[in-house]
């Protein structure tokens, strides 16, 4: 495969703070490259870089050419703020963005795409839902037709629905050959659009990798949580074996090691000792927990599958 983008030991300094400390990577042509770490650890940075838009040491490589060169309808940047003008329509704002390249899309199709139709086309951009907003933001950053994307935080705002659907859109556009860099809060949304995940800290790539091998290098393993009543000891599960360990506090009992077919052993050891279960969840790792181990810190988003509230539809 060919690489879309590249970075060679890109570092990037604001007086005493480092943003960047020899970040390398490459992503290519139809990847979804997923980029997360804490706030401050370099991603709005890196992607500033490969965009052109702040300098950098290091060698930066888009499309086989320097950012700043690369033709800018090859390019869709979608940032976390941006606020197109307030009194034009959807309709308006997509012909207005369409009208700036010489090969763009369909300025109506785009909007279907995203979700955006009928009467809603047609009202002021600052009388829409959050949601909605975020739809018509997406759409300016397509209408373009570009071969890389860049989408910082894409479905802040948008209903469940509205996220799964965009997660589709992206998917195809990855199938079709965009290059997709993406940032998000959405642990869900990383791991179910990235072929690829780069975990930044403190400004430098600690581990790059598919979903799936990370989840299994740095995740952990699979737990039961029981919720117990009162302040009930743990038990001992030592005649189950050495696959299990246990951890307790304030009658929560953390048993790691357990697959789908031990629930039913340790859940017997509970009743061994007159324990009383009041919840059981089992979970498997995933990039939550990846996440947790390489930065130390909660991802903010929560695990797969998990909505973060934020609707705005």
């Amino acid at each position: 495969m060919t690489a879309a983008l590249v970075a060679e030991g890109v570092r990037k300094s604001y007086g005493d703070v480092t943003a960047l400390d020899g970040v390398s990577l490459e992503v290519q042509t139809g990847e979804v490259f997923g980029l997360v770490g804490p706030n401050g650890a370099g991603k709005t940075t890196l992607v500033r870089a490969l965009t052109g838009t702040t300098r950098a040491e290091g060698q930066v490589q888009v499309l086989d050419g320097d950012p700043t060169a690369v033709e800018r309808s090859r390019i869709g940047l979608l940032p976390q703020s941006f606020s197109p003008a307030g009194r034009l329509t959807p309709r308006e704002l997509l012909a207005q963005y369409a009208g700036r390249y010489d090969d763009a899309r369909d300025p109506e199709s785009v909007l279907s795409d995203v979700g955006i139709d009928g009467a809603v086309g047609d009202q002021w951009y600052e009388t829409l839902s959050g949601g909605q907003k975020r739809r018509v933001c997406v759409a300016i950053a397509l209408v373009n037709d570009p071969e890389v994307l860049f989408l910082d935080e894409p479905t802040t705002g948008i209903d469940p629905a509205g996220r799964r659907a965009l997660w589709a859109l992206l998917e195809d556009l990855a199938a079709g050959g965009t290059t997709v860099l993406l940032t998000s809060h959405s642990m869900a949304e990383v791991e179910r659009l990235s072929d690829r995940v780069g975990f930044l800290n403190g400004g430098r790539l600690v581990a790059v990798g598919t979903p799936g091998d990370l989840i299994a290098t740095h995740g952990g393993r699979s737990r039961l949580v029981v919720e117990t009543d009162g302040d009930a000891p743990e038990p001992d599960l030592g005649h189950l074996g050495d696959d299990f360990e246990t951890s307790s506090q304030s009658g929560r009992v953390v048993v790691e090691g357990v697959g789908p077919r031990d629930i039913d052993t340790v859940v017997a050891a509970f009743d061994a000792r007159g324990i009383g279960v009041e919840s059981l969840t089992w979970a498997q790792p995933d990039l939550g927990d990846v996440y947790l181990e390489l930065t130390g810190e909660s991802f903010e988003g929560g695990g797969v599958g998990a909505d973060d509230g934020r609707l705005g539809e």
